[in-house]
């Protein structure tokens, strides 16, 4: 079985649909924030399950705009995974605050027992992350923030901390939309869940990110909504789009905020896809999931990314492969052989302590279990206009080179 082209590793999925809504709003003579923006929203807002949605230009944006508003700054501590990419972290060093990194699991998700040793009195926010749209133990991260000697150990210093009077509950979603824990869709779990509409997303708008509301009483979601809103457009009281309505030009600007809004000609993208999104992108992506399990599940050097828990399934962003018994440059020989065959594959991702910009205060010493994970880690592609016959050629060449490798070894 052979093809003349390469595979990919992650297009989009453009189809028609989704050219016609592009093409809609660029005939409509309005391309910036605008309808499509808000009809993302209300679509993101029903599939999850929550009250509002705010739609940004990033995810990494929208983090930093969660975190602003909730008044972490200088002095204080968001605690994060080892292993994530870097926006998790540098959206809490954008605020001004420290990002606190732990260890995760064999599952590649952040410990919550690592969580609990990591609060001081400077923890206000701890920002967990799905990796490749698994979710994470939800619940446990839950009972530990909620716990009285956790919430003692609480300090507030914003009027929006001293209302929550805890450490505030981020999802770092960038991978899940979609996944489902506990029978209900991501979303819902934590106090605000951020989205990622990347270009290599499930979903996407080229780039773009969303906020899902869920603060808990007494907070009002829709307030909260409306003030992101105004924030991520420069403090001003009327978007452009109103502006435009005849005799309604005046606006002020009531807080120095950001310019961080999402364009209607991107939405667009993201509005057709949504429409396709649960019985056809979902569904598709779980077939080459499923295709690769079937494969891989059957050799014991082969260490398949989670895939089942009671009541839970995940949005199949990634399928990150691992290797047993290989280091990290044994990795990378791997990958560059599988690359030979004209099979694109990946990384996810590299280490925070490894990156430069967080060599000086962390150490990768420190979290044994993310850089285990890392070193023999491979993604693979996973999209919906792969065919069987692609993944099975996939699949050939990662049992092949493995393979052979296994047999130099020895």
């Amino acid at each position: 079985m052979s093809i003349d082209y390469p595979i990919p590793f992650s297009p989009p999925f453009i189809n028609d649909d989704v050219i016609l809504e592009v093409t809609d709003a660029l005939r409509s003579g309005w391309i910036t924030t605008g309808k499509k923006v808000k009809e993302l929203e209300e679509q993101t807002a029903a599939f999850c399950g929550v009250e509002k949605v705010v739609a940004v230009n990033s995810a990494t944006s929208a983090l930093m705009l969660v975190l602003h508003w909730f008044g972490v700054g200088k002095d204080d501590e968001v605690i994060v995974p080892a292993y994530t990419y870097c926006a998790t972290a540098l959206a809490v060093m954008h605020a001004g605050a420290k990002p606190v990194m732990v260890d995760v699991e064999e599952g590649f998700n952040i410990s919550p027992h690592q969580i609990e040793a990591a609060i001081t009195d400077k923890t206000k926010a701890i920002i967990s992350v799905d990796f490749g749209g698994w979710p994470c133990d939800y619940d446990a991260i839950k009972k530990v923030l909620y716990t009285d000697a956790i919430k003692n150990k609480f300090k507030p210093s914003s009027s929006f901390q001293k209302k929550l009077q805890r450490i505030l509950f981020i999802s770092d979603a960038a991978h899940s939309l979609g996944a489902v824990y506990k029978n209900k869709r991501i979303g819902t779990q934590a106090d605000v869940t951020v989205f990622s509409l990347h270009a290599v997303k499930n979903l996407t708008t080229a780039e773009g990110g969303l906020i899902c509301l869920n603060m808990p009483h007494p907070f009002n979601n829709d307030e909260i909504y409306k003030t992101l809103r105004l924030w991520s457009l420069n403090g001003q009281t009327k978007d452009a789009f109103t502006k435009t309505t005849s005799g309604k030009w005046k606006y002020d600007i009531v807080y120095p905020g950001f310019k961080i809004n999402m364009p209607d000609v991107l939405a667009a993208i993201g509005v057709a896809q949504f429409k396709k999104y649960d019985e056809y992108i979902l569904k598709e992506r779980k077939r080459v999931f499923d295709f690769y399990n079937t494969a891989f599940l059957k050799y014991s050097w082969a260490i398949c990314p989670p895939f089942y828990k009671p009541a839970c399934s995940s949005s199949f962003h990634l399928y990150p492969l691992r290797i047993r018994n290989i280091n990290e440059e044994q990795r990378n020989v791997i990958i560059q052989k599988i690359s030979e065959q004209h099979v694109s594959v990946n990384v996810h991702f590299i280490p925070l302590p490894l990156l430069t910009v967080f060599k000086k205060d962390y150490s990768m010493e420190n979290f044994p279990q993310s850089y285990l994970q890392y070193s023999n880690e491979i993604s693979l592609p996973i999209y919906p206009q792969l065919s069987n016959e692609e993944c099975q050629i996939v699949v050939n060449a990662v049992i092949k080179t493995v393979e052979n490798f296994y047999k130099k070894q020895k």
